[in-house]
């Protein structure tokens, strides 16, 4: 019993993790020098905590020039990235994402949902028209880490 804990708690993830490092696992197959990294975002509640985070993260990696960040924004969250009604601290949040070459996209989905389109929220995001989670998981298989803060 003792030996099937240790196995599945510590030697199993060890093995597992050994086995992806061989196979070179990286996003698109090459590695680029930089990490790829795919935010989930579908909480209105969480936008601003979101925003932040990707900002330290690309702060924390060393700069926009070593991190490709995409941000998927789905759900009630994206009506906080309507131009009418932006917030000084929304709009201040995805100013600085822009600044650091950070992707946002809209759920084609949830767009359609709540009567928008692309000009309705504020610049520079690109429409996932087959849908948020689609996409987030077309980016996982192509090696992109996944963070739902």
């Amino acid at each position: 019993m003792a030996i099937k804990l240790i196995l599945r708690n510590a030697i199993y993830p060890l093995l597992i993790v050994a086995l992806l490092g061989c196979a070179g696992i990286q996003p698109h197959g090459v590695w680029d020098g930089k990490t790829h990294v795919v935010y989930h975002l579908s909480e209105l509640g969480k936008v601003n905590f979101v925003l932040n985070n990707i900002s330290n993260h690309v702060k924390g990696a060393g700069g926009a020039e070593h991190v490709d960040i995409v941000l998927v924004v789905h759900g009630p969250a994206l009506r906080a990235f309507e131009k009418e009604g932006l917030s000084k601290r929304v709009a201040a949040g995805v100013t600085r994402l822009r600044d650091f070459d950070t992707h946002l996209v809209a759920c084609g989905n949830t767009l359609r949902m709540q009567s928008l389109t692309v000009p309705d929220l504020v610049d520079g995001f690109q429409v996932a028209e087959e849908g948020g989670v689609t996409r987030i998981a077309a980016l996982q298989s192509a090696g992109y880490l996944y963070l739902r803060p």
